[in-house]
């Protein structure tokens, strides 16, 4: 080193290594202020960019499942093993789809054949979606075989135990696909997340339900797994390939039918219908609780059997005019979800007070209401309203699990 050179040692500059943690993917990797438009970053767009959109990872960041590790899973206990089938029968779609809801145990149809498929054929090859298929078959058959089933014991069975170690690695094997997501790692995480609701519902968990319901359609969103008009005159869809449609899956989910009890009756010879003992008159909400509830929920299910068809059609929408026709349809169908939910409140106003089967039509128009919201147009007032819409079937999920609301109800269909 030449004589009377002065060596100024530099510190590390800070900034430079100052990771981007919010963003789309695009704009971290450059490690660059992102926007946050939705669904494409303005700053990808305006420099000739692609946006690869918005990280799910934190969508399940849900924290491990409690486990008691003490309890070890013995040999002789007959368990499923976890190596895939070389083929799918149609007797594991049918039990799959029976799986799907505990309303099933009440003899009531699923009509998710198709979904249950998609489930199956993936787990033949996707260990999170394979870990998760293992856990819902072991917790419904450990519920059915206890009957209330384990949640509400001190000492949970060891296949209930070995059924939450499956949804453990499920849940684990999710957050890593989605660490970089793809088209297979949206396809997974999507389908898990199907499997997840039915999980939390068979756990009777119902705010982690709730949950999962949210950030299901929210990476459905993000990702676009329907077209969306991003302006009056553009038409964007998904570059990925087509992913699993979840909201249609959950609103079969909550429109099966339910079953109400009649009123207490026999039945003789003459098939006349008597009542059992002489009754006194019965107070309104009593005496009209029975037609009221199914008229409502008849009501209920019309719309979603036509948010159902609109949903298909904006699958296959391909040019903006329809996408615009679409969109009145849209309004259209919002306008009803608000006049029956004008009417329920009417209704139970005067009767004043609200039964158990009404908090879960409740909860079921707030998730058609957050579909059909986030249908077909993106806007950033839509992300706002959107956030408001998911906050309230959050706090309705949570209402459920704080006073059993709904395993109550689903005992009386």
């Amino acid at each position: 080193m030449a004589r009377g050179v002065h060596v100024v040692s530099r510190k590390p500059d800070n900034k430079r290594q100052a990771k981007v943690k919010t963003g789309c993917e695009t704009c971290r990797i450059r490690k660059i202020k992102c926007d946050e438009e939705r669904p494409f970053c303005q700053k990808c767009v305006k420099t000739g960019r692609t946006c690869d959109g918005y990280d799910p990872f934190r969508f399940f960041s849900t924290p491990p499942i409690n486990v008691t590790h003490n309890v070890g899973i013995k040999s002789d206990v007959c368990l499923p093993h976890l190596q895939p089938a070389t083929e799918i029968t149609p007797r594991e779609i049918d039990l799959l789809s029976r799986y799907f809801s505990t309303k099933t145990l009440f003899d009531i149809k699923l009509d998710c054949d198709e979904e249950a498929r998609q489930v199956l054929q993936a787990s033949l090859t996707d260990a999170p979606v394979r870990h998760a298929v293992m856990s819902l078959r072991i917790l419904r058959d450990d519920l059915e075989a206890s009957g209330d089933g384990p949640a509400s014991t001190s000492q949970p069975s060891t296949s209930y135990q070995y059924g939450l170690q499956q949804y453990n690695m499920a849940l684990r094997g999710t957050m890593s696909t989605l660490s970089s997501p793809g088209s297979s790692g949206l396809h997974s995480a999507l389908l898990c997340c199907q499997i997840f609701i039915s999980i939390e519902q068979v756990r009777k968990n119902y705010a982690a339900m709730g949950q999962h319901i949210i950030r299901g359609l929210k990476i459905m969103k993000e990702y676009l797994a329907r077209p969306e008009l991003v302006a009056a005159d553009r038409l964007v869809t998904s570059r990925h390939d087509p992913l699993p449609l979840l909201d249609v899956f959950i609103i079969k989910l909550f429109a099966a039918p339910c079953k109400f009890a009649d009123l207490s009756a026999t039945t003789n010879a003459n098939e006349s219908t008597t009542p059992v003992c002489p009754v006194p008159p019965e107070p309104f909400d009593s005496r009209h609780l029975r037609t009221i509830i199914p008229d409502m929920r008849t009501g209920i299910t019309r719309i979603a059997a036509s948010t159902l068809e609109f949903l298909d059609k904006v699958s296959r929408v391909d040019s903006v005019g329809i996408a615009l026709q679409l969109l009145s349809e849209k309004a259209a169908l919002l306008a009803l979800l608000e006049s029956w939910l004008m009417n329920l409140n009417l209704v139970y106003a005067e009767i004043g007070s609200e039964p158990i089967p009404v908090s879960f039509m409740r909860f079921f128009h707030s998730i058609l209401r957050v579909v059909l919201l986030g249908a077909l147009e993106s806007s950033p007032g839509l992300t706002s309203q959107l956030q408001s819409e998911n906050d309230r079937l959050q706090s309705l999920a949570d209402n459920f699990a704080k006073f059993g609301t709904l395993k109550a109800h689903i005992m009386q269909e």
